[in-house]
């Protein structure tokens, strides 16, 4: 009987030591490329739901607190035609996850570090605006961060010198402002928020995207992870904000590891750690964070890791559905929709 029940307890402690070694928790190799080794550094973590969309520069300390603008200025820069600028000629940015009607933003943390954000304090508008096109958002950290037509502005930790421009188009989502606040270089959205002097601007096409779903309306208190009925993929995992939740088909669950390092995070930025009990209609087995060789923490279903997609613009979007046939979004069970994985 002893000996019965040594062997039991050591078999049930050997599947225990499989399942999470399966899972990669004790896989010391981490994630790999196509060919299994092991990855290099990647982009480093947002903390609205996912990581990535910074660009190089998330690692500088330069962007710790806010920076006055001063008088802010029109630049011609090649190819981008006229950009707002600091009274230092730095160029000014906005992100498309943020909002301007109300005034949000979502860059905090490791985000702000590689986007500076710009203080409200002190700043002026340039000459010949609106008297309402500045304003002010309060912030998370408790600092006041400008806003030119609603939209909380940024500087690009990568832009050292004055006319610089290496933030536009960073990730599908951060753009440099126009003089109405705007995206520059023809790239889009023009702003909502209060009326500037360089034109009347109009609603924010945040949502405008071709990707499938009706409901482009921002999501209100939904839980870290959750669910909705798409109709064409039926149900579909989503992150906070609403947004599609995907699986990359070469990363792997048993071990667990990942395909997706470097430039491809800024396709496709990875799910930050929710907590279990923040969840509603998803499978719980195998719901474990990834800790990554590149630093970056991972939230994953069935030991698979997720990621959202920067092409998705706004809730309701899947746009990335189908990708270079590896990319697709995730039923509640962790499976790749339209796949057999």
């Amino acid at each position: 009987m002893k000996t019965w029940r040594s062997a039991s307890l050591a078999a049930t402690a050997a599947a225990l030591l499989v399942l999470t070694t399966a899972c990669g928790q004790e896989d010391k190799g981490g994630g790999s490329t196509d060919g299994g080794q092991p990855v290099g550094a990647a982009k480093p973590a947002r903390p609205d739901g996912g990581y990535g969309d910074y660009g190089s520069g998330g690692g500088t300390e330069r962007g710790t607190a806010a920076k006055p603008a001063g008088r802010l200025a029109v630049r011609d820069i090649p190819e981008l035609g006229k950009v707002l600028t600091d009274s230092a000629g730095f160029t000014l940015y906005r992100f498309d996850r943020d909002t301007a009607s109300p005034p949000r933003s979502r860059c905090e943390g490791d985000c702000a570090k590689a986007w500076p954000v710009v203080a409200a304090e002190g700043a002026t508008a340039p000459s010949g605006a609106g008297p309402g096109l500045l304003g002010s958002v309060a912030r998370a950290d408790g600092g006041s961060q400008l806003t030119v037509a609603g939209w909380p502005v940024y500087r690009y930790a990568e832009d050292t010198r004055a006319g610089e421009a290496k933030g536009q188009g960073v990730g599908g989502t951060w753009f440099a402002a126009a003089p109405d606040g705007g995206k520059a270089g023809g790239a889009g959205a023009t702003p909502t928020g209060g009326p500037g002097g360089y034109g009347t601007g109009g609603a924010p096409s945040r949502d405008s995207g071709s990707g499938s779903g009706s409901d482009r309306a921002e999501p209100v208190g939904l839980p870290g992870l959750s669910t909705r009925k798409d109709p064409k993929l039926g149900e579909i995992v989503v992150d906070r904000e609403g947004m599609t939740v995907y699986r990359f088909l070469k990363d792997s669950a048993w071990p667990m590891r990942t395909a997706c390092t470097g430039e491809c995070l800024e396709k496709w930025p990875v799910v930050a750690p929710v907590n279990k009990n923040d969840t509603k209609g998803i499978l719980k087995k195998g719901f474990v964070t990834f800790a990554r060789p590149d630093g970056i923490k991972q939230q994953t279903i069935d030991c698979w890791p997720l990621y959202t997609f920067a092409g998705d613009r706004g809730p309701g979007e899947t746009n990335g559905q189908g990708v270079g046939g590896t990319w697709f979004a995730v039923t509640p069970q962790g499976k790749a929709v339209g796949t057999a994985k």
